[in-house]
């Protein structure tokens, strides 16, 4: 059983949040002084009275650190008077702040969600008021309600997180990263390795769930990961690519508002946790996707993402993604093993189950995969794209091959958008070598990063198809050069029959291939006539056989 989503707009449970160095205990719970406790629970009484919102329905959701109520169109959220190791809510001073950080950060990302601050007031007949005139007693966010069964964790649930979704979801995250404020790295780097330490500690309270041994061999995987990726990281943090994110950026964090993705209730009650590498922000995404058995999309959310942000950095930083993906894994088979120990008795052998799913994904993400570079040149209409699209969620290492196309890759050079259209000038030879040129040079830094690659691009020129063979063998990495084949009258139909896309290919340029003399082919030759299926069964087969 995986975590679902909570029913209440703006809360997620920080059960599942990327927290770390903490334990739930009773004994933690109940260092709320009884007079606060007294003092709340006259205020949740007001707050779950439907006089207070005009007559309106009700709704109370509430986790270990927060209460929401629902009326109408508003969420109230209220802090618990509670003390644990990573948050400490347990005076009205530090409630209200909590209220004003949640806010300022929230606002950030979802700024159509969270509306202000709102005080919960003694009245001068004793009574309490929402939003009134008194001495406030406590504080609470109010944020706008939206329907729960929006979030994507509920349409993974319901099958409906669709491609275009997916790509949609890649470029809010990019953008959001785009917007947030670059930090420090050394902090953050020094709490990643705080991070396995504690994990460690809460598996081995565990021992009823998770090994030791296996305990031991995870926290040896991601010390020796995390030893590699010092020098990386640390270049990426004086690149100004570890900023304040998210920070809890799962699917039951994100809701389609307005048919747009938008990231909500994101971490402020530790600034470090909250902090990191933009790719770790990420890995968090992708980490529950792969969890979901949602490949696909996991492979269009990171392609999506990278093809966004526009950044050559990545095709280095790509190597610290399997490291970034395990951890949150790890974190998140901590965090669900703490929720179980809290849970109805009815509900530990579920918990128990996905906290060991969390545990042996992290051990599976570090697992050494050798880099592969595809290569599906071709004609224009063949269907390299459709191809490479398909083929990339099958390459390891999780979640798939990074594609590089070279239709985006010239929009990018020109600094346009894919779907803008290139003047016939952007198409000179010149330029079409240095097209290539950058995409085997992105292709074999992708593979020395340890990742897979499909480069996608017509191939024509046999000095184009030997210098990318020339990469992946000084790379290291695994070659498959697939050439794809079609009639013209298939290719015609094909390229005619296009909606929005960044290849600029039309008839005239199809006819014009058609006269290539491209030489002998040492590459697999596909059979691309007949349908996506078809040719993707194709491939396979070739790839196979090498």
């Amino acid at each position: 059983m995986r975590q679902n989503a909570s029913a209440c707009v703006g809360l997620r449970s920080l059960l599942d949040s990327p927290v770390s160095g903490y334990s739930f205990g009773m004994a933690e719970a109940a260092k709320s002084a009884d007079s606060q406790e007294n003092v709340q629970a006259a205020v949740f009484a007001l707050l779950g009275d439907p006089a207070t919102y005009g007559g309106a329905a009700v709704r109370r959701c509430e986790t270990h650190a927060a209460v929401v109520f629902l009326a109408g169109g508003r969420a109230i959220k209220v802090k618990r008077a509670v003390r644990y190791p990573f948050l400490d809510y347990s005076t009205l001073e530090k409630r209200k702040a909590a209220c004003r950080a949640e806010l300022d950060v929230n606002r950030k990302f979802a700024p159509q969600l969270y509306r202000r601050i709102v005080p919960i007031t003694r009245q001068a007949d004793g009574s309490l008021a929402l939003d009134g005139a008194g001495e406030a007693v406590e504080w609470a966010v109010e944020m706008t309600r939206f329907d729960e069964n929006d979030t994507l964790d509920h349409l993974a649930e319901r099958g409906e997180l669709g491609d275009a979704l997916c790509a949609e979801l890649a470029v809010a995250v990019a953008a959001m990263h785009q917007r947030a404020e670059p930090v420090e790295a050394a902090p953050w780097l020094t709490a990643v390795a705080g991070f396995i330490s504690d994990n460690a500690a809460a598996f081995r309270a565990h021992g009823e769930l998770f090994p030791d041994y296996a305990i031991a061999e995870l926290e040896r995987r991601l010390r020796a990961a995390l030893a590699k990726l010092q020098p990386l990281l640390k270049a990426r943090g004086a690149a100004g690519l570890v900023r304040r994110g998210h920070g809890d950026l799962h699917l039951g964090n994100i809701a389609v508002l307005d048919g747009q993705p938008v990231a909500f209730d994101a971490l402020e009650f530790d600034p470090i946790i909250a902090e990191g590498d933009v790719l770790y922000d990420l890995a968090f995404l992708l980490m529950d996707l792969v969890e979901r058995g949602l490949p696909r999309a996991a492979n269009i959310v990171l392609n999506g993402y990278f093809a966004a942000s526009r950044r050559s950095e990545d095709c280095d930083g790509i190597a610290a993604l399997p490291f970034f993906m395990s951890l949150r894994a790890a974190i998140r088979a901590k965090v669900t093993a703490a929720h179980r120990d809290l849970a109805a008795a009815t509900e530990t052998g579920d918990l128990g189950q996905a906290a060991k799913r969390y545990f042996d994904l992290a051990l599976e993400l570090l697992t050494p995969a050798k880099p592969t570079i595809v290569c599906t040149g071709g004609l224009s209409g063949t269907g390299k794209s459709l191809l490479a699209r398909a083929l990339a969620p099958d390459l390891a290492p999780p979640p798939g091959a990074l594609v590089l196309r070279s239709d985006v890759e010239r929009k990018a050079h020109y600094g346009m958008a894919e779907h803008e259209r290139l003047p016939v000038e952007a198409y000179r030879p010149e330029i079409s070598e240095a097209i290539y040129r950058t995409l085997t040079d992105k292709a074999a830094r992708v593979a020395r990063a340890g990742h897979s690659v499909i480069v996608d691009a017509v191939f024509a020129r046999p000095q184009e198809r030997a210098a990318i063979e020339a990469a992946a063998t000084t790379a290291q990495a695994v070659f498959r050069g697939l050439f794809l084949v079609a009639n013209l009258p298939t290719r015609l139909d094909r390229v005619g029959s296009r909606g929005p896309d960044a290849s600029d290919a039309d008839a005239r340029v199809a006819r014009m291939q058609d006269e290539f003399d491209i030489g002998t082919i040492t590459w697999t030759v596909v059979d691309a006539s007949g349908s996506p299926e078809q040719t993707l069964a194709n491939a396979h087969a070739a790839m196979a056989m090498k």
